[in-house]
């Protein structure tokens, strides 16, 4: 399973039974600095290329992934 990348630093990871794990590259964490809050994509609903998925909030910033 590879992990295939965004411009924003964003990753998406799906396994062989179609379940996708999604998350921020190491740049995105140091640019974002601490993290105080991640809104997580409800499981089992489908969504589409580019469809924002959930938000990470951090004290400098909130960022949609």
């Amino acid at each position: 399973m590879s992990l295939k990348f965004t411009p924003d630093h964003e990753w998406i990871r799906v396994d062989a039974n179609g379940v996708a794990t999604v998350g921020i590259t190491p740049h995105a964490q140091d640019a974002l600095g601490d993290v105080v809050f991640v809104d997580l994509p409800e499981v089992g609903k489908t969504y589409a290329a580019h469809d924002t998925v959930g938000v990470v909030e951090s004290v400098k910033a909130a960022a949609d992934v």
